[in-house]
């Protein structure tokens, strides 16, 4: 009863309520005082909340974390930024997407930098984002460390992949710039420790928009030509931007697939790039790539002189050696009793080895033929045609090659087979008798 009389008091009250507002509203035609109200359309108000917004809110920071994360056909990204309580909807457009390092991700806790404005066909307000940057943590070193996750799920940085870098090239590939330090490095190291060898330089920019792609292309380069025993893909020092051409995908990409041993000398100490995870062999410098590549020619001709001195001295020791042993071997039994003699001394030992061994096999077969037959005479008195040879037979049906045993498997007209001592007969079954 208490349910119902809370109902019957709501109802009235709402009754009323209805009643008065419709007075009201009567009243307020009566009176004309809708001439001066201005009634908004959807699409003006809308639009007028958009106006509003883009004035008070067109350059604004906003921190969140990434959910329900799309991306369209057309390469704009969309996305809920939120917190605790509240969501907001964002808009990444395509030509700011393309200046943004790292991976949008669900979950990523970002500072999103826009404008707030309104999506009219749906009367929702979203932020339009410009730039966005990962929080707490710089937007280039998390493009770096979703790169080497990526590339390391696909076994670029194993080691079973990585060539040896070989002892001597003769022809040794370049990629870097013809303005920087690191390519008057490399040639000074080289020029100093082994100035024959032929050089392949293949110049590209390191630094800014277009460095990675170049890089690359002059991986690929050398590659095609194949005219490289190995390869020195670097460049000087400098901050993460300036070394960033060497954190792309597609270089890291064109050192794995080289055919060519790679060598990555980027920066200094204690400088790390995604290319120097990839290739077969990081050093710290660019110099230090030459001074390993490249041997000292000197060090290399005393290392060789050093080998034929120890290489003559094992030769005239083993000359020596085996100079005594025959002066030894002369003084033998054999070279003085006489070669002739002694061949003669063991012809006579083999003849009598080879009498000695027939009689050994003649008395073995003598002894293992009387065995032999005493078996035979055991399995012929063993045999069922020694039993017949007695007087004995053998019956079986024609039909299903059954041995005869009991009368009851026979029955009038079976034809049959009598095995005797000689030869066999058939018959044909007349009468059975128990």
């Amino acid at each position: 009863m208490g349910v119902f009389r809370k109902g019957f008091y709501f109802f009235t009250f709402y009754l009323f309520f209805l009643l008065a507002t419709n007075f009201f509203l009567e009243f307020l035609i009566e009176m004309d005082l809708f001439d001066n109200i201005h009634i908004f359309s959807v699409t003006e108000l809308t639009r007028n909340i958009k106006n509003l917004l883009g004035r008070n809110f067109s350059d604004i920071y906003v921190e969140g974390e990434i959910s329900n994360l799309s991306i369209s056909a057309s390469g704009h990204t969309y996305f809920t930024l939120k917190d605790e309580k509240s969501q907001l909807q964002a808009a990444l457009f395509k030509g700011f997407n393309k200046k943004i390092k790292f991976n949008i991700e669900n979950g990523l806790h970002v500072i999103c930098f826009g404008e707030i404005t309104v999506y009219e066909a749906r009367g929702q307000h979203q932020i339009i984002v410009k730039h966005i940057e990962p929080k707490g943590l710089g937007a280039l070193q998390l493009a770096f460390q979703q790169l080497k996750n990526k590339l390391q799920r696909e076994g670029f940085f194993d080691k079973a992949h990585k060539k040896n870098i070989p002892y001597l090239p003769t022809k040794i590939g370049i990629v870097t710039s013809l303005k920087g330090k690191a390519i008057k490095d490399i040639l000074n190291v080289i020029n100093r420790r082994f100035s024959n060898l032929q050089i392949f330089i293949v110049p590209v920019r390191v630094q800014g928009k277009e460095a990675a792609k170049e890089i690359a292309e002059g991986i690929l380069l050398i590659n095609e030509h194949r005219k490289v025993d190995v390869m020195i893909v670097g460049r000087g020092g400098g901050s993460l931007e300036d070394l960033w051409a060497f954190n792309e995908e597609v270089v890291a990409r064109a050192i794995y697939n080289s055919d060519i041993p790679v060598i990555s000398a980027v920066g200094h100490d204690p400088d790390v790039t995604i290319s120097d995870l990839v290739a077969d062999l990081r050093v710290p410098t660019p110099s230090a790539a030459a001074e390993l590549v490249v041997n000292k020619k000197q060090e290399l001709q005393n290392t060789i002189n050093n080998l034929f001195l120890r290489l003559n001295n094992i030769i005239s020791g083993q000359l020596r050696f085996f100079d005594a042993k025959l002066k030894r071997l002369v003084e033998t039994y054999f070279f003085k009793k006489g070669p002739q003699d002694i061949l003669l001394y063991r012809q006579q030992r083999i003849d009598d080895f080879i009498k000695s061994m027939n009689n050994s096999v003649n008395y073995l077969m003598n002894l293992k033929s009387e065995k032999f037959y005493a078996l035979i005479g055991k399995l012929e008195s063993l045999s069922p045609l020694s039993i017949l040879s007695r007087g004995y037979s053998i019956t079986m049906k024609l039909k299903d090659k059954i041995i005869v045993k009991d009368f009851r498997i026979l029955e009038k007209g079976d034809r049959i087979k009598t095995i005797l001592g000689k030869g066999h007969v058939v018959s044909k079954v007349e009468d059975i008798k128990e």
